[in-house]
């Protein structure tokens, strides 16, 4: 058996079995670790720290006692930091884009987009540092002085997810650090080796101890996850994940009444009306419907096409994805990788057998391909889809491309926001009056207009309804980690 690619690194003090407290790598105190596997084989690729409550404590106190100073630095000094930060991103971005497809099972290709992305969010940030603006007011007394500061939330708790192993902890801790914040980074389970190697890469850049803290838990997830979020030190609480999993963090948080930040899940509707140019609007599908697979919170999981063209459309589309290929993301010529274990391959299968017995038509795909392993699911096409079936009431989070026809604007507009969830919504069509009755009708936080990608460091990032609240990213993502003090002066 030839040796796992993660152990070529060119760099391999960047692959770290420890976790990252207070400027130094640690063990959990009771010595247990957790494996980490490949997902395209399931080979163990490594071992992390099983933190329990005591040990997060140990980092909670590292970050509350590091934010007595670290909130009193410069804004520039926070963003030379980031910057170096950035910089020994974008040096190490094979090795980094290595780790993430041993992880997590993103083609390398795709690996190397997620670093680059991930490292612009510290650009973004470094650059907002020293615009941290509060206002001067004219009060209503004429013998006072009205003035607002904005100043850092304090420690805050970073809890990530598994699909951007990178990017949703740099769009986290990014803005963090540029606010004045210390951090606790709760690495997600099934795919921790990045989230450590960021904190080696930020060890390097010389931020200061105890700012940037990395914990690791598999099996203590659910207690780790309860003191981040009832720790009286812990002001505030950025996580990306399930509305279900949301809906507890949050009702653990108003135990102290923590600043939140939200990202939850999502069933983003994606509309082809009949006069939209059919090549952009497949370009677009392709890239928000079957990106890592379809294991992304914005990705399309409803495709609703107008009838006159439904035919044709889904032709262009069971075409395109004929020529994809699966199999492990280090292999060259692999489009599409694993899913991420076979839980998530289970609740695929369950969503398309469930649209079969209802009388939906697979007319593409459908199957487990165990001949590539355990986590392999086929790109799957359906069509003559309806609203009872579990795909349009559940985030399927899976390679499904599931097909609805329509008549009419407003008929769409009504089965679109037919969810309890809106995070992402997207359409196609060539009319400049459609398309901005469209987007504001859209009850989303984010929508694509002739366009499938919505990700960028520049843009605000977040939903409505119980998609969650709060925006990343952007000239906004920074507000979500500082407060606004009034000041009142009273003169003679």
């Amino acid at each position: 058996m030839q040796p796992h690619r993660l152990t070529m690194l060119a760099d391999p003090s960047l692959l770290r079995s420890a976790c990252y407290v207070n400027g130094e790598w640690v063990g959990a105190a009771s010595g247990k670790t957790f494996a980490i596997a490949d997902p395209a084989t399931l080979e163990q690729i490594a071992v992390n720290p099983e933190f329990n409550t005591k040990d997060t404590q140990n980092a909670i106190t590292a970050a509350s006692t590091a934010l007595r100073t670290y909130r009193k630095t410069t804004p520039r000094e926070r963003a030379r930091w980031l910057r170096i930060w950035h910089g020994l991103m974008m040096a190490n971005i094979d090795d980094l884009a290595t780790i993430i497809t041993a992880e997590n099972g993103k083609p390398t290709a795709d690996a190397r987009t997620e670093v680059a992305y991930a490292a612009g969010f510290l650009e973004w940030f470094a650059e907002e540092a020293p615009r941290i603006y509060g206002d001067t007011i004219v009060p209503s007394n004429p013998n006072h002085r009205l003035m607002t500061l904005k100043e850092p939330v304090g420690v805050c708790a970073l809890i990530a997810p598994w699909n951007f192993p990178a990017a949703m902890i740099t769009r986290k801790a990014g803005p963090a650090l540029a606010a004045g914040c210390t951090v606790v980074v709760k690495a997600p389970a099934e795919a921790p080796l990045t989230a450590l190697a960021l904190a080696e890469l930020a060890h390097r850049a010389g931020i200061p101890k105890g700012v940037v803290n990395v914990i690791t838990a598999l099996d203590n997830t659910v207690e780790v996850g309860k003191l981040l979020t009832t720790s009286p030190s812990i002001r505030k609480v950025s996580f990306t994940g399930s509305t279900a999993v949301g809906r507890l963090l949050m009702a653990q948080s108003s135990s102290t009444l923590k600043k939140l930040s939200f990202e939850l899940g999502g069933n983003a509707p994606f509309i082809v009306f009949d006069d939209a140019d059919l090549d952009v609007a497949l370009a677009g599908l392709l890239a928000c419907k079957f990106r890592i697979s379809g294991q992304t919170c914005v990705c399309a999981n409803r495709i609703f096409v107008q009838r006159v063209i439904y035919d044709a459309f889904v032709d262009k589309v069971v075409g395109a994805v004929r020529q994809f290929r699966i199999g492990n993301g280090f292999e060259e010529d692999v489009t599409h990788g694993p899913l991420i274990h076979e839980r998530a391959v289970r609740k695929v299968d369950e969503h398309v057998r469930d649209a079969v017995s209802k009388g939906a038509k697979c007319v593409f795909g459908g199957k487990i391909l165990d001949g590539l392993g355990a986590n392999f699911y086929e790109t799957t096409v359906l069509t003559g889809m309806d609203m009872s079936m579990k795909l349009c009431e559940e985030e399927t989070f899976g390679p499904v491309a599931p097909f609805f026809a329509f008549d009419t604007e407003e008929e769409v507009i009504e089965m679109a926001n037919a969810s309890e969830v809106g995070l992402a919504g997207y359409f196609f069509s060539k009319d400049s009056s459609r398309c901005w009755r469209v987007a504001e009708a859209l009850d989303v936080g984010m929508v694509g207009v002739n366009t499938g990608a919505l990700s960028d460091p520049a843009a605000p990032f977040g939903g409505v309804k119980q998609s969650g609240f709060g925006r990343e990213g952007s000239k906004y993502g920074i507000d979500e980690f500082l407060i606004t003090k009034m000041v009142m002066t009273g003169i003679a």
